[in-house]
């Protein structure tokens, strides 16, 4: 497979003949990838100038500033994460080709049209409205894949924004419409493509979650306003017999960094389990170098255990080091695992903890070395209020710890 990718790529960027490279005209296009079941994933985009693309979910915008033209090709590296998107300018306002995951293998048919703004088609008025919160089901007839979301839909006429939360994060910044009673929702970040379409009643939604084209699943839900899912704070705990939080790990420099080194000590520390694949993780970590930036405190630490899907240590720090220069992370972030994500796997590589239920997990210590707190999952800037609400949770504990 990773011979195929190479050969698509050598194949639309590279020509027999010289030529000046063809760019792309200013102004928005439409992107579609093609994944299962004959569905189509859109999202838009916007060429400011040669080297500078945006990509639009909501009120969400990404800054994509590594493009490069050869010929009569492009290749877009979407930021921070591994995934581009390489394809032939057909015209100077028609693009086909591929978006491209090469760690997981992962190949999706691209294609984009220009002078087009217009994120799903639509054929009628919405005949519903999905205003509010709902109780939702993923793979509800499944006991091993069976897991709960929280609903938070905006509907303006045809228009909907939201997102759907679950325990252990948030499905991004979500953009569709209600064409008459089918809803349609997608996100593309350049880690995840997301889909979701649903025959929709007041009150009820039965319809499947695309992501790319490699999984989909079912989901249900129905309006509940009142819907809240459990407590984030209170699913992953420590096992028994275990007050304390060790870990050992190396940095970029091959030194292993553990919680009993001088740098820890008597200080507050916060430790983040996450991936530099992971959107939720990557909303966490522009958080905490906000925070930091904001609130200085020599009393206080952060580190962070990386758990990287790619199959050397070398291509795993590639990315570490990529997320740090892209963000401006200064804390350290070690390597815990590489060659694969699982959570099992990684629970190994942290006995004391019951469980790593999810991508990102925080660990809250005191000054005393004690675990005071658990958080499982992150609520990004997708959730709204959520995420304002996580904010403030966290400042206040945070600095609570730091002034005992």
């Amino acid at each position: 497979m990773r011979y195929y990718i190479t050969f698509i790529v050598l194949a639309i960027f590279i020509s027999c003949t010289k030529q000046q490279p063809r760019t792309l005209e200013l102004g928005t296009y439409r992107a579609v990838l093609k994944i299962q079941d004959n569905q189509e994933l859109p999202f838009i985009f916007n060429v400011k100038n040669d080297t500078l693309i945006e990509i639009y979910n909501a009120d969400e915008i990404i800054e994509v500033d590594e493009i490069t033209y050869k010929n009569d090709s492009i290749y877009i590296q979407t930021p921070v994460f591994e995934g581009y998107i390489v394809a032939k300018i057909t015209n100077e306002e028609s693009l086909n080709g591929y978006f491209i995951k090469p760690s997981l293998n992962r190949i999706v048919p691209f294609k984009a049209e220009g002078h087009d703004n217009t994120r799903f088609k639509m054929n009628k008025d919405a005949s519903v409205n999905i205003n509010g919160n709902w109780e939702t089901v993923f793979s509800p007839n499944s006991k091993e894949d069976r897991y709960i979301a929280k609903g938070i839909f905006k509907q303006i006429e045809n228009k909907v924004t939201g997102t759907f939360r679950t325990t252990t994060g948030d499905y991004r910044y979500l953009e569709g419409v209600v064409d008459g009673d089918s809803l349609k929702l997608s996100t593309f970040d350049g880690a995840h493509a997301f889909l979701f379409t649903a025959k929709v009643t007041d009150s009820t939604m039965t319809g499947n979650f695309y992501s790319g084209n490699h999984w989909k699943e079912p989901f249900v839900a129905k309006l509940n306003n009142s819907y809240e899912l459990p407590d984030e704070n209170k699913l992953t705990s420590l096992n028994e017999g275990f007050k304390t939080f060790n870990f050992s790990f190396p940095d970029e420099s091959g030194k292993l960094v553990s919680y009993s080194d001088e740098r820890f000590k008597n200080k507050v520390t916060i430790v983040q389990i996450m991936g530099t694949w992971c959107p939720n993780c990557l909303d966490e970590s522009k958080y905490y170098v906000e925070y930091l930036k904001n609130n200085p405190n020599k009393n206080i630490e952060f580190v962070a255990l990386a758990f990287e899907i790619d199959k050397t240590q070398k291509k795993a720090f590639e990315k570490i080091n990529r997320l740090k220069d892209r963000l401006g992370i200064n804390y350290p972030i070690l390597l815990a695992q590489y060659g694969g994500s699982d959570k099992k796997e990684a629970a190994k590589k942290l006995p004391m903890l019951n469980h790593i239920l999810s991508y990102p997990t925080t660990i809250f210590i005191d000054k005393k070395g004690i675990v005071r707190k658990i958080h499982t999952g992150f609520n990004g800037p997708a959730t709204g209020q959520k995420y304002i609400g996580f904010k403030n949770e966290f400042e206040a504990f945070v600095n609570l710890l730091a002034k005992e």
